[in-house]
């Protein structure tokens, strides 16, 4: 059972910076999930220096303690998970990069564990959704933002962090009448910026009818649109408003709340989420740390709801097993 290091017994300024204190092992034995990055970012349009994302959220991850008081349960006494370290990408290189993803990412799967994929900016979501595709076919999509990122190019480039999720329908790696778009928001070139996503499958909630319907019917139709299919979560920190989350290359106002960023995560208890990854923190524009603390938290709630899920199962083994 591999879980953090206890911070009442070694200080957290000691050793070397993993996320939440865990050990950095390159291992698919006895692990449930492990936090991976993928320090990519020629793929932005404006701001770069994405790259530097993931050792920047491990940085102020080692905060974090293992007992989740919102979820009332202690992660690592239902499952166990390590840091993976970082894949090996090539600079400037998407295509190659996006094999690397894949020849890492794709043994992690096998294996039935679940990756937590710290980006990078948008990009590499494509990347990651060809391993899942290569591990379960075609998997529904839940996906956070301030943008569809469903163009077809920037510049004449067709693999850039505004357009994985057109690649990734076109390729058929999503399920995409299971797969639902929720925060959109921002000024647009035309309406087809946002009706694009549409056309293409998805449904697409924007942050005015957010606003208009509440959070809980929004996750009563992201539960409604999954159904029970196996599902990747993508989480843009745009999704959520700069005031919160000033770190990032695309920022949009008008967002969520911190609070309301993490209450999402909670509210995807129940589905069948095999995958999640966070992207487009840029450490340059974070002043003390504020979008790194929202990001661990993230990803701190994701890694919540791999525990929840791992005691729900264990719980109908035992339920089935009693005598009747």
């Amino acid at each position: 059972m591999y879980k953090p290091k206890d911070s009442s017994l070694s200080p957290r300024f000691c050793g070397v910076r993993t996320f939440m204190r865990l050990e950095q092992v390159k291992t698919t034995e006895n692990v449930d999930f492990v936090v991976m990055g993928v320090p990519f970012d020629t793929a932005a349009s404006n701001r770069t220096g994405q790259r530097s994302a993931p050792q920047h959220i491990r940085n102020f991850s080692v905060l974090l303690k293992p007992y989740n008081p919102d979820v009332d349960i202690n992660i690592f006494d239902h499952c166990s998970g390590v840091d993976y370290g970082d894949v090996d990408v090539i600079p400037g290189n998407i295509h190659r990069t996006y094999d690397k993803m894949v020849s890492e990412i794709y043994p992690i799967l096998e294996k039935g564990i679940i990756p937590i994929i710290m980006g990078g900016d948008h990009s590499i979501s494509l990347g990651n959704l060809r391993a899942f595709y290569k591990a379960y076919g075609p998997i529904a999509l839940v996906h956070f933002d301030s943008h569809g990122d469903t163009w077809d190019n920037y510049y004449g480039e067709k693999y850039m962090h505004g357009t994985p999720f057109r690649r990734a329908v076109e390729e058929g790696l999503i399920d995409v009448e299971h797969s639902i778009q929720v925060g959109m928001r921002g000024s647009l070139y035309s309406p087809a910026d946002l009706q694009d996503a549409r056309d293409l499958g998805f449904e697409v909630i924007t942050m005015k009818e957010i606003r208009q319907i509440g959070m809980n019917e929004v996750l009563e139709r992201i539960h409604r649109r999954v159904e029970d299919k196996k599902v990747f979560v993508s989480y843009d920190i745009d999704f959520v408003d700069p005031a919160f989350a000033p770190g990032t290359g695309t920022p949009e106002v008008g967002g969520p709340t911190s609070f309301e960023a993490l209450e999402y995560v909670r509210g995807l208890k129940g589905l069948d989420t095999v995958g999640f990854d966070l992207v487009e923190v840029l450490p340059s524009y974070d002043p003390g740390e504020i979008t790194a603390a929202l990001a661990s938290s993230i990803i701190f709630e994701m890694i919540t709801q791999v525990a929840v899920k791992k005691e729900a199962e264990i719980s109908a083994v035992l339920e089935r097993n009693l005598p009747r």
